[in-house]
């Protein structure tokens, strides 16, 4: 899905002029292309088996491994924060990262603290819904392609991280909770964000809105992958484990990526920028 993202960003009275003059040139995030979507998926079918496996070869317990990919998360966005620009690397570890974390706080909640599935799932979909209606009260807009600002920036990596938490536990609500099985789950999410992207193209359906719903779905889709392929055959997998399997995706996502690094195919000055300097 290559979404235009048109939303007028800044409403009809237009942006001040103090506020363009801290617009960045560059979009902080990439262009949404087929490219986006593939690494998107890989990344979360990471964040599925990566997590399983750190929580198993670690030994650093649930809550450990939580603590320890949260710093490292903080210390990467840090990095994607200090950057004038989208750079392919910083950005898709930065996802990468976020993917696991996404999942270790759901699992945390379902394991250590047992909130029902159906619980965590309602409580992240009204914390990104929060956080959608907060980012466009103060933005005025919810379009990636307009990413150029330290606030929205950081509306974006939130909005970000709910849709991880709540894709993981939707994921699992599905596959787990409704005995669907990991195989079925992924077919059920892919047929979901096709039934977006025809939405989309052939009613009228919003581009920011098909694009944030194509976003979450994509988080169960990659988790029911990823569990499909690492889980033992025993409970309805492949039975490839989460060493292979998360190595697997991420000798994918790290060719795509120096591919698109040296590229720059994905890369897309901001609007408002341009409209400045025009």
């Amino acid at each position: 899905m290559n979404y235009e993202l048109s939303e007028t960003p800044e409403a009809e009275r237009g942006p001040s002029p103090d506020r363009l003059s801290h617009r960045l040139r560059w979009n902080k995030v990439p262009e949404v292309t087929a490219y986006f979507w593939i690494i998107k998926v890989l990344c979360t079918t990471v964040g599925e088996t990566a997590a399983d496996l750190l929580n198993e070869k670690a030994g650093l317990g649930l809550t450990g491994v939580s603590v320890l990919m949260s710093v490292l998360l903080a210390v990467v966005l840090v990095v994607q924060f200090r950057t004038a620009a989208y750079r392919a690397g910083v950005y898709w570890l930065a996802v990468a990262l976020i993917s696991v974390v996404g999942t270790l706080i759901s699992d945390n909640l379902t394991d250590n603290m047992g909130v029902p599935l159906e619980t965590s799932t309602a409580v992240f979909a009204l914390f990104l819904a929060v956080a959608f209606v907060v980012w466009y009260r103060r933005e005025r807009t919810l379009s990636i392609h307009s990413i150029d600002t330290a606030s929205r920036e950081s509306f974006y990596w939130l909005a970000v991280l709910f849709t991880f938490a709540l894709g993981t536990a939707a994921g699992d609500l599905v596959s787990e909770r409704m005995a669907l099985g990991y195989g079925l789950s992924a077919v059920l999410f892919a047929l979901a964000i096709a039934a977006v992207t025809v939405a989309h193209f052939t009613m009228g359906l919003n581009a920011v809105w098909s694009f944030w719903i194509a976003y979450i779905l994509t988080r169960p889709l990659g988790a029911s992958i990823g569990d499909y392929l690492s889980q033992p055959t025993g409970e309805g997998g492949v039975g490839l484990g989460t060493v292979v399997a998360s190595g697997l995706f991420l000798v994918v996502i790290l060719g795509l990526v120096v591919h698109l690094a040296v590229t720059r195919k994905d890369v897309a000055e901001s609007p408002s920028a341009t409209r400045q300097g025009a």
